[in-house]
């Protein structure tokens, strides 16, 4: 017998050496439950703080989470920015590695000190945290924080002109991103896609995000024109309804979705390149014809996309430029001139055709459009100014903000002198009072609300008073005084305003009796609001296109009551915005086509 095998047959006796000891492990039973610090036992997740991005899904290594739709009782919150679903995780797989807790964006997901759980089903192992365990916010143990969250909250910050600076020209206040800043910022998007559901045009917003942040440009190009032919003007100006529900918004700042895209775009710095990049693919001709009236976002977009599907495009054009109320009403220091005329340009360069100062009802009728061709599209925007509504207001120097704007970038002149009331709080209103502080202009804005009740973008309001814009909230005209000749505007009355709340409705102003002002101002802006000019249409065809309440009623293809007939825009839709206006142009390119083909 050899030594090893001797060894072997003695072995086993040496396990008596631990005869009378205590034991290694306890019965459960006697097993305290006491858990060190930032244990990792099972999940909890917060249902109502959970948005469903996925994150936690996306980064387990061991495929242990995937996202479900939960039951109507558990799921109360399915408002935008929500995609309704949850984190169900299976503890067959998962390693309690935390990175799901590290990497959710809202804090939501966590882990509890309870970790014992005996059950001979393996199916009984998978779990949906805060629906099928108990576990709850008084066990937590492992969480995270914005301090020690894998996350980054922090957006790049956007350079800009300086305050005081910028309001001695119309140059452009924002300088955008160089190629390290949008690769830094883009690595932040987490991919969830929350941004694409609530965008109207449901541009892929991960997608060139991802491929900006890996270097390849010309790609984030093509994603962005495959459904936005006027992407480098939305990413100046777009309202950004996707930076609104973005995911790591909840506890940071949003991804600069609308900045990447300007960055993206401004690559391709001539229409020439931007063809060379995209390289759309064009039908060939089918043989109809489609006449658009207005060059505005909406018109524009279904004319892009008829003429790459081979329709024969023309666009009716009032004004000597295209663009709409993009190019009419938004000032250049927001959207530079050479800009918008570059996507334009391109536009062009790939079949569509313009007829500028061609004003539909004057220079040729609604009758022949429509007679020569197989569709129409309108798209005419709201360019028509409300009336203030006060005493004084057709004098001298009381101007419309929609006018002034327009003749400001037509290089036209009007001298709004030293001191000018604008009345309104949209946009326009404050385009309005920082163009006029460009001229040199004191300027106040009265608007019948709270600040926090303007429907201007905050990064307007933000940008005006750094510009030396002065807002008073809560003040209402009541009249424009005329100087001694009756014809000029000499000083503007207005009363103060205290809100007063209403059950079931935001606060109102309600004026304040005896608290009555009034400043003496060289020209007053009015901006409360447009409305769209339906004159070119005539009698014959006036019972036959539907509006309700000064909108053209359309149906989910923008199609019309008149079935030949197709609308977008501000006309149709009570966004007022670009982004919107380009999603109805998108959809009527579809209505127009199966229309069409229908026909056929």
């Amino acid at each position: 017998m050899s030594f090893f095998d001797l060894k072997g047959i003695v072995r086993p006796l040496t396990g008596l050496s631990q005869f009378g000891k205590n034991p290694h492990t306890k019965r459960l039973d006697v097993l305290g439950k006491d858990t060190s610090d930032r244990y990792r036992g099972f999940h909890y997740n917060d249902l109502d703080a959970c948005i469903g991005c996925g994150n936690c899904s996306t980064i387990c290594m061991n495929s242990a989470i995937d996202m479900v739709e939960l039951a109507a009782e558990f799921n109360s919150k399915q408002d935008k920015g929500n995609s309704g679903l949850r984190p169900r995780v299976d503890y067959g797989r998962c390693c309690w590695c935390a990175l799901c807790v590290d990497v959710c964006p809202t804090g939501s997901l966590n882990l509890t000190k309870e970790y014992n759980y005996v059950s001979s089903d393996a199916n009984s192992f998978l779990w949906t945290p805060g629906v099928d365990n108990p576990y709850g916010k008084d066990q937590l143990s492992f969480t995270s924080s914005k301090e020690q969250s894998l996350m980054v909250f922090n957006r790049v910050p956007m350079r800009e002109l300086d305050g005081e600076e910028r309001v001695k020209s119309f140059a452009e206040v924002v300088l955008g991103y160089n190629e390290e800043e949008a690769r830094e910022e883009a690595s932040r998007c987490i991919s969830c896609s929350l941004c694409t559901e609530v965008c109207p045009e449901h541009m892929h917003i991960p997608e060139y995000i991802n491929a900006i942040a890996k270097g390849n440009d010309d790609d984030a190009l093509k994603i962005i024109y495959d459904n936005n032919p006027l992407p480098e003007m939305c990413g100046k100006v777009c309202t950004r309804a996707c930076e609104d529900v973005c995911a790591i918004a909840v506890r940071g700042e949003a991804v600069a979705i609308r900045w990447l895209k300007r960055y993206a775009t401004e690559r391709a710095q001539t229409a020439d390149l931007i063809k060379e990049i995209v390289n759309p693919e064009i039908a060939e001709a089918n043989g109809y014809k489609v006449g658009i009236i207005g060059a505005g976002p909406s018109g524009l977009t279904a004319a892009y996309y008829l003429a790459l599907r081979g329709f024969d495009v023309t666009i009716f054009e009032a004004k000597q430029h295209a663009g709409g109320m993009t190019m009419y009403g938004i000032p250049k220091y927001r959207l530079p001139m050479d800009s918008l005329e570059k996507q334009i340009s391109y536009l062009q360069k790939i079949g569509v055709k313009i007829k500028f100062n061609t004003r539909v009802g004057t220079d040729i009728s609604f009758d022949a459009i429509y007679k020569k061709h197989d569709a129409v599209f309108i798209g005419i925007g709201f360019e028509k100014p409300w009336k203030l509504g006060v005493e004084g207001e057709d004098l001298e120097n009381s101007i419309p903000a929609v006018e002034y704007l327009r003749m400001i970038n037509n290089e036209e002149t009007f001298d709004v002198g030293k001191k000018v009331v604008v009345i309104g709080g949209g946009n326009v209103a404050i385009d309005g009072a920082r163009v006029s502080a460009r001229y040199g202009a004191d300027v106040t804005i009265l608007y019948r609300r709270r600040v926090e009740d303007m429907p201007a973008d905050w990064e307007e309001i933000e940008g005006a008073e750094d510009e030396g814009i002065h807002i008073h909230p809560q003040a209402i005209p009541v009249r424009i005084i005329a100087d001694e000749s009756g014809k000029k505007v000499k000083a503007i009355e207005y009363i103060e305003a205290e809100m007063v709340a209403e059950e079931g409705a935001r606060p109102r102003p309600v004026p304040i009796e005896g608290s009555n002002k009034i400043i003496e101002v060289d020209t007053i802006i009015g901006a409360i609001g447009q409305e769209a000019d339906y004159s070119f249409i005539t009698d014959e065809y006036v019972d036959k296109i539907e509006l309700n309440r000064g909108r053209i009623v359309t149906n989910k293809l923008q199609q019309t009551s008149d079935a030949k007939v197709f609308a977008g825009g501000d006309a149709v839709n009570r966004t007022a915005d670009a982004i919107s206006a380009i999603a109805d142009g998108f959809r009527a390119v579809k209505g127009i086509e199966a229309f069409l083909i229908k026909k056929k």
